[in-house]
This record gives structure tokens, C-alpha cells and sequence, in this order.
């Protein structure tokens, strides 16, 4: 063989393994979605998460050409869910939508138990929408603000408690910072759900908790319960005359819930940047910023850095509050 046919078949091969390497990102490029996309949501149907996981699937679904379905997989507090998409196949075929429980305080509640590591075993694609939680108090028990609250627990440190959905929720650890930054105590009272919570703040047996604002604020306008404060650093146009924490004495006070969409790792980087194009353009439309205002959420989107970024700097801090209390689910 001649050194130029040598060549010549050389530089063929080499072209052709070229070609392959690159042959997963062209496929997903070029073929991707083949199929219906499963958007697992680890709460049950009626949800928040699943409202608004519903909320996008549509839009989604139009723009990708192909149906979105959405699946419960509710259970552990998130984390079923979030483990059976960490554990799936990364053809972007399956995504994620969930809310910062089971990426930031499950890890280190459920360090034995938990199945799947957030940063290893998920590709961020969007921050989807964030919204404050309301610090409500029962409406006969005579306090108006954080500092009403603060002082009347300093005077009878043996009379007030809260309520919360369960050990390591975000009700309970948003309550469980505020105790320890206003130096006083209150006795714990989990509940299965917020419905429960709230019911008791109504008829007394319970004098406060923190709430998402969907379940709280139609009571809140019934004089039902009163909201006292908000857990956004800044006041929050959806929740007009309710101050933040953080401006009543509770410096950089803030505990937000916000919800997110991530792919299994290993997604090929074209179909997240793909999924985060057509979601930053989704939840900035009119119609789902009026569904996402009902359920008192603010679209943010972003890079898929961006939401890494918030779920490393939301770990740091609630692991901290998370070792303080010394607390473990497993």
C-alpha cells in the first residue's frame, strides 16, 4: 500500500471516530424528543409543585412537540421522587420538577437513607419561581409584628407554640432560625399537612407557624389568622402590607420555597440548554406569570448555572441550622 492511500485511510478513520464522538450531541440535537417526556413531580396531584409543574407541562409540551406527562411520585417528604429521577435514564426523557426540600435539607437529614446526591446525580436546568413563606399567629393572641411575638415569649416562655408540617420541613426549620436568632423558645407541634396547621391556628390550640401563602392568605383575609410577616429579605408586591421579617429586628431573616426543574446527570448538554430556553420563555408569558401570581410565586428562570449555584448556597446555609438543632431522620 502506497504511504498516500496510508494517509488517506488514516484520516478516514479519524474523521469517521470524530463523527461518533460527537454522534450523542447531534442525535440530541437532531432527534430529540422522540417520545413523551415523563416530568416526575415527587408530591401528590393538587400540590403546590404539582399545580404549577402542570402549569408549564402545557406550554412545554406545545413547544417540544411532543406531551409532556406529569407523574406523581409523592412520599419521604419529596424524596422518592427526586431519587427515581436521579435514577433515570439521562436521555432527556425524563425531567424533574421539585421544590428545594429534597435538594438542600434532604441530604443532610437523610445522610444514611436518602438514595441520591442532588449535585452529583442531577443536572440543573431552571430556577422556575420562588415565593416567601407567611409567619401567621392566631388573631386573638394579640400581637401585630415579629417584635410583638418576640417580647410576649420573653415574658411567658412557657405558653406559646407552633405549628409545622413534620421534623426537617421548611416550616419547621424557618421557625426553628427565628428561635435561635431572637434568643426565645416555643414548643414544637407537627401535623401531617398545612391544612391541619392552620385549622388549630384558627381555634387557638396552636399560636403560630410559618405557611405557604396559598393556604394561609384566603383565611388571612377572613381575619381568620393574622400574618405578621414574610420570609423575603424584600417586601413582595403579591403580598402587599405584610413586612418582611428581615426589616422587624430579624436582620437578613430569609427562609423562601422556591421550585425548580433538573434533568437525571448525564442529560446531554443540548437538550438542557434546549429545556432551558423553552422554559425561560414559558414562565414569562402572561398567562403562566397570572397562574404562577395565584399561587403566590414570582418567576425568576436563569441559567442552569444560576440554579446550581442557589442549591449549593441553600445547602451551606440550612445544613448549618440543620447541625445546630442536631437533627437526623434517618
Amino acid at each position: 500500500m502506497s504511504f498516500s492511500r496510508l494517509r488517506r485511510g488514516l484520516l478516514g478513520l479519524a474523521a469517521t471516530a470524530a463523527a461518533l464522538s460527537h454522534a450523542p450531541v447531534a442525535l440530541a440535537q437532531n432527534t430529540w424528543p422522540s417520545k413523551p417526556i415523563d416530568m416526575i413531580v415527587p408530591f401528590p396531584p393538587g400540590s403546590s409543585p404539582d399545580l404549577v409543574a402542570r402549569t408549564i407541562a402545557e406550554p412545554l409540551s406545545a413547544a417540544l412537540g411532543q406531551p409532556i406527562v406529569v407523574t406523581n411520585k409523592a412520599g419521604a417528604g419529596g424524596n422518592i421522587g427526586t431519587r427515581m429521577a436521579a435514577q433515570a435514564q439521562p436521555d432527556g426523557h425524563t425531567i424533574l420538577f421539585t421544590i428545594n426540600g429534597p435538594l438542600v435539607t434532604a441530604p443532610r437529614l437523610y445522610q444514611k437513607t436518602l438514595g441520591y446526591d442532588p449535585i452529583k446525580d442531577l443536572a440543573p436546568v431552571s430556577l422556575v419561581a420562588t415565593s416567601p413563606n407567611v409567619l401567621t399567629v392566631n388573631s386573638g393572641l394579640g400581637v401585630d409584628t415579629v417584635q410583638d411575638l418576640v417580647d410576649l415569649a420573653r415574658r411567658d416562655p412557657d405558653r406559646l407554640n407552633y405549628g409545622s408540617v413534620g421534623a426537617g420541613s421548611a416550616s419547621h426549620l424557618a421557625m426553628e432560625m427565628m428561635m435561635s436568632e431572637a434568643g426565645i423558645k416555643l414548643l414544637h407541634v407537627p401535623y401531617p399537612g398545612f391544612p391541619q396547621v392552620l385549622t388549630s391556628i384558627i381555634a387557638g390550640d396552636v399560636h403560630a407557624a410559618f405557611m405557604v401563602p396559598a393556604i394561609a392568605m384566603p383565611q388571612v383575609r377572613e381575619g381568620k389568622v393574622k400574618a405578621i410577616a414574610i420570609t423575603s429579605l424584600e417586601a413582595n408586591p403579591l403580598l402587599p402590607g405584610i413586612a418582611p421579617a428581615a426589616t422587624q429586628g430579624l436582620d437578613n431573616f430569609e427562609a423562601i420555597s422556591w421550585q425548580a426543574i433538573l434533568a437525571p446527570a448525564g442529560t446531554p448538554a443540548p437538550v438542557v440548554e434546549r429545556l432551558n430556553r423553552e422554559i425561560d420563555t414559558i414562565i414569562r408569558s402572561e398567562r403562566v406569570r397570572t397562574l404562577l401570581d395565584a399561587q403566590y410565586f414570582t418567576p425568576v428562570g436563569g441559567s442552569p448555572d444560576a440554579l446550581r449555584n442557589q442549591i449549593q448556597s441553600e445547602t451551606k446555609r440550612w445544613t448549618a441550622v440543620i447541625d445546630a438543632l442536631g437533627l437526623s431522620l434517618d
